[in-house]
């Protein structure tokens, strides 16, 4: 029994450092890409998972991670921005604004022009 524990932990730890590997978020994975770390660690089973677990493995809270949770080295995914925060928005936004004044302006002078013409022809005497 004594012979084979050393062969279960090594399992184990590859195991353990596989699966946290491919969980982890491509974006918080330090010093080298994911899937470098998926070989080293089949390649290597003892020091492969080692090196995981200490230069690999995303910080999980702590002083070397940034606001955002990543390390200061990663960039953070872009997030969304509201719509009122957003200028290419608020220039569309204008846009449209401008496009409906005009076509409110036109149809209010269309209908001034309609209501003169229905005001002469009243007061034309039918002849």
């Amino acid at each position: 029994m004594i012979r084979v524990l050393p062969v279960f932990l090594e399992l184990g730890l590859v195991i353990y450092c596989l699966i946290d590997c491919v969980q982890s978020d491509e974006l918080a994975v330090r010093n080298l890409p994911r899937w470098a770390w998926i070989l080293l660690i089949l390649f290597f089973p003892v020091v492969g998972g080692v090196a995981w677990l200490a230069a690999g493995r995303p910080v999980r809270g702590g002083a070397a991670s940034s606001v955002t949770g990543y390390p200061e080295h990663r960039r953070a995914p872009r997030r969304t921005v509201a719509p009122d925060d957003d200028p290419e928005f608020l220039r569309e936004l204008g846009r449209v604004n401008d496009e409906h004044e005009r076509t409110l302006k036109q149809w209010e002078a269309d209908l001034s022009r309609r209501e003169e013409e229905l005001r002469r022809r009243k007061e034309r005497p039918e002849g």
